[in-house]
């Protein structure tokens, strides 16, 4: 059986596994993105929610609870509240990367404007605190608003970093640990907190997360250079029209002669594209190896996800984290 066939799929192995936990975030979800004076927001809210994510996150959480032998009701609302944190930071996205399509569909800020997706984004930020205040615990609301801050920080961050080729390779791996690997790790750590595991289990947790968010960013960067729109959700190549340094471009430009660094200046620095720019910045890439050096910096850290694994209880859910991490550089394929 192929990846493309579905009951190989470990994120859809996780959904069948975890389908009552999610039913009842789904529930959460819905009730909680209610507003009584302003429906604009659940119009807003239940068009990215409803555009068919994975809701990888919010498995996470679900996921790293359960194997853990936890057996209340609090991991919802944090899988839940990891969700809201999660769909807030992409109506934000759009409005700044001027986005036209998310999940295959157009954006919030298309549809509606740039004020409902922040205002939106604010709201639904306001209502993952207040569910993770609900379970009482002190260390779960730590972590989650610790990676909040960090989320906003990394988005910054990239945004300083955008156009401008000095951007090195450590410089991009604390945009995407920030932007992305912050909210995995969280996700998986607060599963392990919630069900009361000892320390070591608990950062084995949010190890785990850290190399799976890290691989998934990666992942995500190298199919924006190849991957079909249906496959990312975006057009390929919407990092090089937004002027983004990823990981393939850093290295090639480290790597350009004068010719090439003449285009890089062009077309990244001032921002001075044409037709067939796109595909001659693929070509200068594949010529100097960066996507497949990507794709196997990627799968290092994948790799050190599952090793993570290695300090946590055994379960079946277990293996179907570590699949996971092989399946978000896999699917590269």
């Amino acid at each position: 059986m192929s990846l493309d066939d579905a009951a190989t799929k470990p994120h859809e192995r996780l959904q069948q596994a975890l389908a009552g936990d999610l039913s009842e975030v789904g529930d959460l979800i819905r009730a909680r993105m209610a507003s009584e004076h302003a429906p604009r927001i659940p119009e807003v809210t239940a068009h990215l929610v409803d555009a068919g994510g994975k809701r990888i996150r919010p498995m996470l959480t679900l996921a790293a609870a359960r194997l853990c032998g936890y057996e209340g009701l609090d991991h919802c609302k944090l899988a839940a509240t990891v969700e809201f944190i999660h769909t807030a930071t992409l109506l934000h996205d759009d409005v700044v990367d001027e986005s036209q399509r998310r999940r295959g569909r157009p954006t919030a800020n298309l549809l509606w404007d740039n004020k409902s997706s922040v205002l939106v984004g604010d709201y639904l930020f306001a209502r993952a605190f207040q569910l993770m205040v609900e379970t009482q615990n002190l260390r779960v609301l730590d972590i989650l608003s610790n990676a909040a801050a960090t989320i906003a920080e990394g988005e910054v961050l990239q945004l300083t970093a955008a156009m401008n080729l000095a951007t090195t390779e450590g410089i991009y791996l604390q945009v995407i640990r920030g932007k992305t690997a912050a909210l995995f790790e969280a996700a998986c750590e607060v599963g392990g907190v919630i069900a009361g595991q000892p320390e070591p289990v608990v950062d084995a947790l949010a190890r785990y997360g850290d190399g799976l968010g890290v691989a998934f960013q990666m992942a995500d960067d190298l199919l924006d250079w190849g991957g079909a729109s249906g496959v990312i959700g975006k057009n390929t190549g919407d990092d090089f029209r937004e002027r983004k340094l990823t990981l393939p471009v850093i290295r090639a430009v480290a790597r350009a002669d004068a010719a090439e660094r003449a285009f890089w200046v062009r077309t990244i620095e001032k921002g001075d594209q044409r037709d067939g720019d796109l595909d001659q910045a693929m070509e200068i890439l594949r010529r100097h190896g960066t996507l497949e050096e990507t794709r196997e910096v990627a799968d290092g850290h994948a790799a050190s996800a599952r090793a993570a694994l290695g300090e946590v209880p055994e379960h079946p859910l277990t293996d179907m984290l570590s699949d996971l991490a092989g399946y978000v550089v896999a699917r590269l394929s």
